[in-house]
């Protein structure tokens, strides 16, 4: 034999399984904010720094939660209490 380790192709390829189902979900999380994102600059506005770097930190249910809410914003002001909810939820 030549020393063929047969676990080692295994544990590469299940690697890069992991790696791409963790690519798919960074994806869904981006795709998903950069629509809400869209959405709430028509809907309210520009949207300040501090509210932009909290809706970054959303994961992807909340970003799906605040894409539904948005619809009944009018101002920066229900985005702000929207997203003050969901820190202290």
């Amino acid at each position: 034999m030549l020393g063929l380790n047969l676990e080692e192709p295994r544990a590469i390829l299940e690697a890069k399984e992991e790696g791409r189902e963790e690519g798919k979900i960074e994806g869904k999380v981006e795709g998903e904010r950069t629509i809400v994102l869209r959405l709430l600059n028509r809907r309210v506005g520009n949207i300040p720094d501090a509210l932009l770097s909290q809706i970054q930190g959303l994961s992807v249910e909340q970003l799906e939660a605040l894409g539904d809410a948005l619809l009944d914003f009018s101002t920066l002001a229900d985005l702000s209490g929207w997203l003050q909810g969901e820190v202290r939820g």
